[in-house]
């Protein structure tokens, strides 16, 4: 299986978006052939403040109610994706977009076969609340819920596992996935570039290799602006990693994608060689605080 991993620039208007998607993807397939290619999270809408995200948000039809062919009930960029599934008879994993939900929003991704038919469906777990080193302020959780289900699905002999940007920090959900047989795991992100530069590629690198997973990136890039005209600055270097932890494609600077073909003889033989779930301890006693003599 060939994976490309496009790199976007969003803003805050959803039709230049998912333009901007449709030329790199197209350029991708062009050039590189991919089985799958994946985007980043929320490319639909990055920046703007609560009344654009919630206008550029999407009301997603029941999971398996839209299939190919005929009529289906998805919004602008639901249906945008499942184009591009058909027209290049490819799977095409969606990124994040806003899926809205009553007064709230979640940031969810989803995946579509080649027919067009959606497959899989996650809500980002972990929610970004945080201040970065240079004091700007992130509560995603004043816009979005969190989700609450681990997800896997089959794709082209290989079981692919899915996660979001903030989520890379929580090792737990990653081990969840890979006992749930994972081989790949996606990691589209918005990851800022104060955190970006000191952590992106370690964390990434970290998961690759206590899964013994592929790890694919698609990130954003550039500068985007907030509700209140404040520059935001995402940290973009796409990446994907093998199950030894060696990245093995990258996107420079600026809007693009990187290939790599995903080796099942590779993740058979690391997993072979060094068997770290038939190693793993449970039950770790608990730490002993008494005084030593």
């Amino acid at each position: 299986m060939r994976i490309s991993t496009i790199q976007m620039a969003p803003g805050s208007d959803k039709a230049q978006n998912i333009a901007q998607a449709r030329r790199l993807i197209e350029q991708a397939v062009a050039a590189d052939r991919p089985d799958m290619v994946a985007l980043p999270e929320i490319w639909t809408c990055l920046g703007g403040d609560r009344a654009t995200k919630f206008a550029a948000a999407e009301t997603l039809p029941p999971p398996g109610s839209a299939q190919s062919g005929g009529v289906a009930p998805g919004g602008e960029a639901y249906e945008f994706l499942r184009m591009m599934a058909r027209t290049h008879n490819i799977h095409v994993h969606g990124g994040s977009m806003g899926e809205l939900s009553g007064d709230h929003l979640f940031n969810t991704n989803l995946i579509f076969a080649p027919d067009g038919r959606e497959i899989a469906r996650y809500r980002k777990i972990h929610l970004f609340d945080i201040v970065t080193p240079d004091g700007q302020g992130y509560r995603e959780s004043a816009i979005y819920g969190a989700g609450d289900h681990v997800v896997t699905v089959p794709i082209g002999g290989y079981r692919v596992g899915l996660s979001i940007c903030y989520d890379v920090r929580f090792p737990e959900l990653y081990r969840a996935l890979r006992e749930a047989g994972a081989d790949i795991i996606f990691v589209p992100a918005a990851f800022t570039l104060q955190t970006g530069k000191d952590h992106w590629e370690v964390l990434l690198r970290a998961r690759a290799i206590e899964t013994q997973c592929y790890i694919v990136a698609p990130a954003c890039t550039g500068t985007h602006y907030d509700g209140s005209n404040e520059p935001r600055v995402t940290f973009g270097n796409s990446l994907i990693a093998d199950p030894w932890g060696a990245v093995i494609a990258r996107v420079s600077d600026g809007p693009g994608f990187a290939t790599a073909r995903i080796d099942p003889a590779m993740i058979a033989r690391i997993r072979r060689d060094m068997p770290i779930l038939e190693h793993r301890v449970l039950g770790m006693p608990a730490p002993d605080h008494r005084k030593r003599a």
